[in-house]
């Protein structure tokens, strides 16, 4: 019985312990030019080795609706990871979301409204 809340015990503890330095991603800056019709996001995620922790997936969303979703093998620098996308649909005052999901734990997401 004692051995088995051990065992419990030390497995609930390196699970929390996996997760510590894992982080979701701290900010998300986005621009969009209007006369290109790109969308920039700078997925700001800071990690020490980005090609084991890093943003494993982006996706854009249009007035709530899913346009894109892009997996990603691995992160840019260990700061963040940047993305461009071209959303030829986008009207003036839609509104533009991104989110993005690290590989071990979390998300974030920011939305701008679009001024053509």
């Amino acid at each position: 019985m004692k051995k088995g809340i051990v065992i419990c015990a030390l497995l609930v503890f390196l699970s929390v312990a996996s997760n510590v330095y894992a982080h979701p991603p701290t900010d998300i800056r986005i621009t969009f030019d209007s006369k290109t019709k790109m969308l920039k996001a700078v997925i700001e995620h800071n990690t020490k080795n980005f090609t084991n922790h890093y943003t494993k997936t982006v996706e854009v969303k249009l007035n709530g609706k899913k346009i894109i979703s892009h997996t990603i093998s691995r992160q840019d620098n260990h700061n963040t990871q940047t993305v461009y996308y071209l959303i030829p649909d986008v009207k003036n005052g839609d509104v533009l979301a991104v989110e993005g999901y690290c590989n071990m734990f979390g998300n974030q997401t920011k939305k701008i409204t679009v001024k053509i």
